[in-house]
Order: structure tokens, then C-alpha cells, then sequence
């Protein structure tokens, strides 16, 4: 996918650059895999702000996307690309064999018409869904389990990848967009490809207004706030604020909030990259 500049006939199409939808094949979604998407407002079941900035926004309905590929042995065909809110990639809406229909995450170079399988004994194409120990040393994919039969979790945004390492007994190393090296399971799924819509990381609002489209309220830095409201506030003038940290007090930029103790630091190799 491309992204196309505008002439500056207004301040919000100055900056603005935006997707060409080029490879968006159907603009109606398929209904039976809809789902109604309730919007919270940041606010918990007492009706309480708990998350600040989030309020508003074009109403949207989910789209069930199907991470674990679990009907395995069955071709599907790719009927459509489609756009989807939830999410920064393209979804594709495929149909099995026996009739049934599915939306998955779009790999890039997907086209409408191409046959894809998940399960063993399927050959490493793009959009096949392969266990890590089926899947050929060195080969890019997304939509990596963690735990088998879990679902993806990772490598799922708009242009992700990751990269099969190597195989150490039961576990396979993998190289995760973060730069992070770390052990999975080589009985868990990943499906080969890198995610569609890789140029999704160029695209530019260009004005407030398109935030508060996506349900996002204008946010106020914590240095032009008062002392009684937030660590960094006050002082006379414009004050850096001291040290970055956030309203409650936990340090920010720089400072490790993973837990040492965490079991699943194990598996982790190499730390990710900054």
C-alpha cells in the first residue's frame, strides 16, 4: 500500500498523509462475523474515570478475527481485503472449503483468489499457518503463539515481522520486532509472511480533529499542570518539571517496569533493542 500527500488547500491537509486504501477490495464487511463494540469512555461500571483522554469517537462494531487457524487440513480461499478499525493491518476475509468464512490477519502480498491452509504437512507460503517446528530456519512470519492452541499474540501490527533463528530442543528462537531474542515453543503456531500495511508508520493525521475521530481527547502535558496534580508540576515559569515520571510517581523514560521475578524471564536471550 501507497500513502498520497495533499495540497494545502486547508490547515488540516497541510501535514496530512494518508493511506490510499489501494488494496481494500470490499467496503462492506461480512456480517455474520460482526460484533457490537461498546465504548467505555474511560470510565469503569460505576460510571468513574479511570483512564483519562479516551471519550467520543466514530462508532465502530469488531471484527472476530480468528488468531488461533485452528481448522487445520482445510484450504480456504481469500475472498477479500478488507479495512478494519480495530486494528492498523488489512484483514482478509477467507472462505473453507466446507463454506464457512473467517477473517485473518492480512499478510503482505495476500491477493483475492489465493488459496491458504494451516496445519502440518503445509508447505511455508505466505499466509500459511505452520507449528514453529515446520516452519524453515531463517523464514519472516507473524501472528506467533505463545502458548499453543493461546491464539496469536504477537508480531500483529501494520508491517511487523519476525524471524525464525534457530531450534534448541523443544524450543525455537525468535528475533521479535522489538529486537527482543526469545524462546517459544516450537509446538506453537506462527504464520509465514510479514503483516500487511507497511507503510502505515508514514501516515499523518495532520489535524487534531482526525484523534478525536479514533476517540482520543486532547492530553495535557504533566509540566503545565500544578504541583497538587501531578510530580512534575509547578515551579515558576516554564519549568522542565524534574525528572519524567507519571501522575503517580513511577519513573518513565528509561526506568525497567518489568518484574526481575517474572518466570517467563527465562526464555528471554537477549533484551530488546532500544
Amino acid at each position: 500500500m501507497a500513502v498520497k500527500k495533499f495540497n494545502p488547500v486547508t490547515p488540516g491537509t497541510r501535514h496530512k498523509i494518508a493511506g490510499t486504501f489501494a488494496d481494500i477490495t470490499c467496503n462492506v464487511p461480512e456480517k455474520s462475523l460482526l460484533e457490537p463494540k461498546k465504548s467505555s469512555g474511560g470510565r469503569n461500571h460505576a460510571g468513574k474515570m479511570t483512564v483519562r483522554y479516551i471519550g467520543g469517537g466514530h462508532k465502530q462494531m469488531y471484527r472476530v478475527v480468528d488468531f488461533k487457524r485452528a481448522k487445520d487440513g482445510m484450504a480456504a480461499t481469500v475472498a477479500t481485503i478488507e479495512y478494519d478499525p480495530n486494528r492498523s493491518a488489512r484483514i482478509a476475509l477467507i472462505v473453507y472449503a466446507d463454506g464457512s468464512k473467517s477473517y485473518i490477519l492480512a499478510p503482505n502480498g495476500l491477493k483475492v483468489g489465493q488459496t491458504v491452509m494451516s496445519g502440518e504437512g503445509v508447505a511455508p507460503e505466505v499466509g500459511n499457518t505452520l507449528l514453529l517446528a515446520n516452519i524453515p530456519l531463517g523464514t519472516v512470519i507473524h501472528a506467533i503463539e505463545l502458548y499453543p492452541g493461546q491464539g496469536a499474540v504477537l508480531a500483529r501490527s501494520a508491517g511487523t515481522y519476525a524471524q525464525l533463528l534457530a531450534r534448541e530442543g523443544k524450543y525455537a528462537i525468535i528475533k521479535l520486532p522489538s529486537g527482543e531474542t526469545r524462546m517459544v515453543l516450537c509446538t506453537c503456531r506462527a504464520t509465514v509472511g510479514a503483516v500487511s500495511n507497511p507503510d502505515h508508520s508514514l501516515e499523518q493525521h495532520g489535524k487534531a480533529g482526525r484523534k478525536r475521530w479514533l476517540g482520543r481527547r486532547p492530553h495535557n502535558r504533566g509540566v503545565t499542570m500544578n504541583p497538587v496534580d501531578h510530580p512534575m508540576g509547578g515551579g515558576e515559569g516554564r519549568s522542565s518539571g524534574g525528572h519524567p515520571r507519571s501522575r503517580k510517581g513511577l519513573l518513565a523514560k528509561g526506568y525497567k517496569t518489568r518484574n526481575p521475578k517474572k518466570t517467563t524471564s527465562k526464555f528471554i536471550i537477549s533484551k530488546k533493542s532500544k
